[in-house]
């Protein structure tokens, strides 16, 4: 049963918060957002709690799945009237932080009577304040350090704040508040260019001290983590688009069997099939964005060559040489930030691991963690905690493809 949990009913419970995404907007994520520890500690959602406990009958499972939207889109309309409620202005903070706390007390004591304060209630207390502020006008960013600032570790799961610790992180919010807090107006703003920060960061990562496999040498695996994953997570989502990444995966394995060299012409013949394109799709011609549009990828002159030139280090060959699980790492990570189809990007970068894997006789009998996980382009623990999770499964499936007397 847990097993089952933890593979097919997890798959089929991702594919539905992506359809659902799909059809009503990201908005819609949060109908899993559970009380106490559900799918993820201390949500307002009572309809639904995880895959474990919610998926029964298909006709039960949809009521669930319909009743639990519903609650978190009311929750959230029912947010939306209480920020209405405070039309505050942050120019004049000096006459209106008596409001600004009121209102800051009024959003714990519904997160606390909605959540009931179980495990992690306290994670969505902070974002209801963050969203608070950021719909006055602060950058989210500088909202985020001054809710966590004033409420300072004292809200604690599977306990109730009491009324002094409400009142105080209430008073320490408004009394944090400065107009120079405000966000910068959209017209003056300046967008930062991720692809960029991730090409500054990329040249300062220590690759060479990335977390490596245990032993070196080919890897069996017992089953094909890969196929697996794409059958049960994109074909919960639709048959066809598990069908084109099966055909993409079979050519990569190909590729890789015959010492393929990495570029953007190998990922096109791939991606043509992940994508169910007439041919290979051509590099973007425009600004991307991703991550609800909170990391853009600019152009430049040079962007197709500077990407071959990216990928031509995950060879075995490359110089400086470096481990499996760095290589493999930075082409994921290379992939995601260079954004360089139009669609599908994230796919790509899975089949771009897995061949790299693939090349030096690798393969894996579990990755969902490696999917399921996203990756900020400015994150400067994220290359090398990539490469340490790849070399952790690497391990794993070697561990278990050697039988029981090898454990």
């Amino acid at each position: 049963m847990t097993a089952w949990s933890h593979g097919e009913a997890e798959s089929w419970a991702d594919a539905m918060s992506y359809a659902l995404a799909e059809h009503y907007g990201k908005w819609s994520v949060g109908w899993r957002w559970s009380h106490d520890e559900g799918d993820f500690d201390g949500g307002p959602v009572g309809h639904w709690c995880c895959p474990h406990h919610s998926i029964t009958t298909p006709d039960e499972t949809l009521v669930r799945v319909g009743a639990a939207l519903r609650e978190w889109r009311e929750w959230l309309e029912f947010l939306a009237r209480c920020f209405e409620a405070y039309p505050l202005d942050l120019a004049g903070i000096g006459d209106q932080r008596i409001l600004w706390e009121r209102a800051a007390r009024h959003l714990i004591l519904q997160v606390v009577d909605r959540t009931g304060c179980g495990s992690g209630w306290h994670r969505h207390c902070r974002q209801v304040l963050t969203w608070f502020l950021d719909h006055g006008g602060i950058a989210p960013d500088v909202a985020e350090g001054l809710v966590d600032e004033a409420i300072g570790g004292r809200f604690r799961s599977w306990t109730g704040p009491g009324t002094v610790v409400v009142d105080s992180v209430a008073e320490r919010l408004a009394l944090s508040l400065r107009p120079a807090d405000a966000r910068a107006p959209a017209d003056a703003a300046i967008p930062p260019d991720h692809l960029r920060r991730w090409l500054t960061l990329r040249a300062s990562v220590a690759w060479h001290e990335a977390l490596d496999s245990d032993t070196h040498g080919p890897v069996v695996p017992l089953r094909d983590g890969a196929a697996e994953d794409i059958r049960a997570f994109d074909g919960a989502i639709a048959p066809a688009r598990a069908e084109g990444l099966l055909r993409a995966l079979e050519l990569l394995r190909t590729d890789a069997a015959r010492g393929a060299r990495l570029d953007f012409a190998l990922l096109g013949s791939w991606q043509q099939h992940v994508l169910g394109t007439p041919g290979p799709p051509r590099f973007r011609d425009a600004p991307a964005f991703a991550k609800r549009g909170r990391e853009r990828y600019g152009l430049g002159p040079d962007i197709l060559s500077r990407f071959d030139a990216c990928l031509a280090g995950s060879a075995s060959d490359a110089d400086p040489p470096l481990g499996l699980t760095a290589r493999a790492a930075r082409a994921y990570l290379d992939v995601c930030f260079f954004h360089p189809f139009d669609d599908g990007n994230a796919r790509s970068a899975f089949l771009t691991l897995v061949f790299v894997l693939a090349r030096e006789g690798v393969a894996l009998d579990s990755v969902s963690l490696l999917r399921r996980i996203g990756h900020g382009a400015d994150d400067p623990e994220a290359p090398l905690n990539l490469a340490g999770c790849i070399a952790r499964h690497i391990d794993e499936t070697r561990r278990r493809a050697a039988g029981p007397a090898a454990r």
